[in-house]
């Protein structure tokens, strides 16, 4: 798959403008002799085919060209960049996973009930609300209205990251490690808005895929076996009902994750998060083509490895299940 995305994003990308652009600092500004060292090192003479190995192999080794949005390396801009999202997309889908199964599982046992009518009611608005339209509501309420949380960026200004020790460059991590509590309490609440609309959709799509699984298992005839032992109906739920329910389940929310971690333009543009998101859709205003197949690049890792992650939860929801 990996391959595949990449034959398929260099050749859009190079069917899409002038490709010694995505090697040069300055284009602009470039010298006839600055851009004929450019082909010269990567070969853009040649055919499409050619560049292409060349590509690849300069892929392997880490070089993934120079981005003009933030003028550095691809590979520098990816690794600066992904911290801040991969935290707001890790805080998106716990909110999403620990929301999306209790909600599913108390619907499903309270079934045609009103719990479970508001449930599917409000899981089908969650899927139908624009991203930008929530992002701006709870901007509009708790930041301008009711000053509870505070507003866009990761932290606030009075603080400065250049005065952390970076452990791991996820800055409520680093604040912790540091011992600096109110840097913490700052970038949590930051955290909180970007968070909340990242994971509304996904909580939904959870929630209505774990309904319909627990439907599903509380008609198994196991189920009917462990109620008349006299099993309490907790146990039942949560023991024999609720964890053959989260199979289906893991899917989605490894394949929701991957979509969080790579396309959280909307949210990341919305809240000025310092992320993926946010420099992505800049690129791609700005014609940087290196900056793109580096992210679509990275984009389809993710999605890779979150398949690689549920089928190695699968084994261990589902006994039957063994990885060859």
């Amino acid at each position: 798959m990996l391959l595949g995305v990449t034959i398929l994003t260099f050749t859009i990308m190079r069917a899409a403008g002038d490709p010694v652009t995505a090697y040069l600092t300055n284009p602009e500004r470039a010298t006839e002799r600055q851009i004929q060292a450019v082909i010269d090192q990567y070969q853009l003479d040649e055919p499409t085919w050619v560049q292409y190995i060349y590509w690849l192999k300069g892929c392997l080794s880490g070089d993934l060209g120079y981005s003009q949005i933030s003028n550095l390396p691809v590979t520098d801009t990816l690794a600066l960049k992904f911290p801040a999202t991969f935290e707001l997309s890790f805080t998106a889908t716990l909110i999403a996973v620990l929301a999306g199964i209790k909600m599913g599982t108390v619907a499903a046992v309270r079934v045609n009930s009103w719990v479970d009518q508001t449930t599917r009611v409000v899981s089908l608005v969650a899927v139908s609300m624009p991203v930008f339209w929530l992002g701006l509501l709870l901007l509009m309420i708790f930041y301008n209205q009711l000053g509870w949380l505070p507003g866009p960026g990761r932290y606030s200004t009075g603080f400065d990251v250049n005065d952390l020790t970076h452990y791991t460059n996820l800055l409520t991590i680093d604040t912790v490690l540091n011992g600096d509590w109110e840097f913490f309490v700052d970038a949590a609440g930051h955290l909180v808005l970007p968070a909340v609309t990242l994971a509304f959709a996904s909580t939904a799509l959870i929630v209505r895929m774990m309904r319909s699984s627990m439907l599903e298992v509380l008609g198994a005839g196991y189920i009917r076996t462990a109620r008349s032992k006299g099993l309490p109906e907790k146990m039942v739920v949560r023991k024999h009902a609720r964890r053959n329910a989260l199979i289906p389940t893991t899917t989605v929310v490894g394949l929701s994750f991957g979509g969080l971690l790579g396309g959280a333009v909307l949210t990341e543009t919305i809240f000025t998060w310092p992320g993926l998101g946010a420099w992505s859709a800049q690129a791609a205003l700005n014609l940087d083509t290196a900056g793109i197949m580096g992210f679509t690049l990275l984009t389809a890792m993710i999605y890779v490895l979150a398949n690689l992650v549920v089928d190695i939860t699968y084994a261990y929801l589902d006994p039957r299940v063994r990885l060859g």
